[in-house]
């Protein structure tokens, strides 16, 4: 993989792979991403799909043993019963109704990235399987927890793109040029950073109209995360500016005839690269947790698209909660990666540390 064991990203590589927590937080990343790339066919229901009388059914065990004999996984069928000391609804386990958990099945229709098709990892026949439970409307929390992480963790990904375009561009025009130009776009950024974060979300997600399409609502909160984003980032984009616009290269640069945008990009940019990915990698768990208030709250995405937030928001109801504690998976879910995130960014920030120990 590197040919110069003692090239700079070499070193940088093998510190970063002595961080244990970081590597570790790397691989779970790597496989929620690809539970989102593959969410349709993971999920063994679509997102809207109910079940009729299975309404805030606890998770569902797999065993392997049935009657003393091994079998191949299978869950037990639930059935409601009546608890004689609260009278609620109850499910128990019919031990007599082993299902059998079949792998790549046919089920509920997805579209994979234009593709239709309706084949799914698992499922079982005559009946549902539940592993997260489900909701008041018989909705499986599995895959719409599957499906979900699409949007919460895309939603960063696109979000971190947008403003550092324009955190990078605006940092690195107001440290360039200086004068007048940095005047105005400093005195911007203090704006945007003088105004609370929660406030300014939610003021700028109401401004999105109630009937927009779910896709239109994905785009906006996007735009609006982005939006408050990247002053932060261009803040610190201008110190670095400042600190190489007159170092030999750049200056050789500028006297070949090279346009300013061109040595912003191409000899100054590089060379804060390092930084760029840390804060990039630092700034993502805010755009998750961003987007997981705002479908909390209401003004995020919306049926019959499923976000993180959107599932949580489910969970409001303390008395409900004490009697269905599965709805809080999603936000297992928003705790693992924002966790995730914050321990790869140390990693990469201990890596980026030429002054560490080889």
């Amino acid at each position: 993989m590197f040919k110069d064991r003692n090239s700079p990203l070499y070193l940088a590589w093998r510190r970063f792979l002595r961080h244990r927590p970081g590597v570790l937080s790397a691989v779970v990343l790597l496989l929620l991403y690809l539970m989102a790339l593959f969410a349709g066919f993971i999920a063994p229901y679509s997102v809207a799909t109910q079940h009729v009388g299975s309404g805030n059914q606890p998770p569902q065990r797999i065993y392997f043993f049935h009657e003393g004999q091994l079998r191949r996984p299978f869950v037990y069928a639930l059935k409601k019963e009546r608890d004689p000391v609260t009278f609620l609804q109850i499910y128990k386990e019919d031990r007599t109704q082993p299902m059998p958990i079949r792998f790549l099945v046919r089920g509920d229709s997805y579209s994979f990235y234009g593709l239709r098709s309706n084949l799914h990892l698992f499922g079982v026949e005559n009946g549902t399987i539940f592993l997260m439970g489900s909701d008041k409307l018989g909705r499986d929390i599995f895959s719409r927890t599957v499906i979900g992480s699409q949007i919460s963790l895309t939603v960063g990904l696109v979000g971190v793109a947008i403003s550092f375009v324009i955190g990078i561009l605006m940092g690195g025009i107001s440290g360039y040029y200086g004068g007048w130009v940095d005047l105005v776009i400093q005195r911007v950024i203090e704006v945007l950073l003088s105004i609370p974060r929660l406030p300014i979300l939610l003021a700028l997600a109401t401004i999105i109209p109630s009937n927009w399409p779910s896709t239109y609502v994905y785009l906006g909160i996007v735009a609006v995360l982005a939006f408050i984003g990247w002053a932060s980032l261009a803040r610190v984009v201008r110190g670095q500016v400042i600190a190489l616009r007159d170092i030999e290269y750049v200056t050789a640069a500028r006297a070949l005839g090279q346009k300013d945008l061109t040595i912003i990009a191409r000899h100054i940019t590089p060379n804060i690269s390092s930084y760029l990915i840390i804060a990039a990698t630092l700034a993502l768990p805010g755009y998750i947790l961003g987007e997981s208030t705002l479908s909390f709250l209401g003004l995020g995405v919306k049926e019959p698209m499923a976000s993180w937030g959107l599932l949580l928001a489910d969970a409001q109801d303390l008395s409900a909660l004490s009697q269905y504690p599965w709805m809080l998976w999603p936000g297992a879910f928003i705790v693992l990666s924002v966790l995730c995130y914050n321990f790869v960014g140390d990693a990469l920030r201990d890596a980026a540390d030429v002054r560490s120990m080889d």
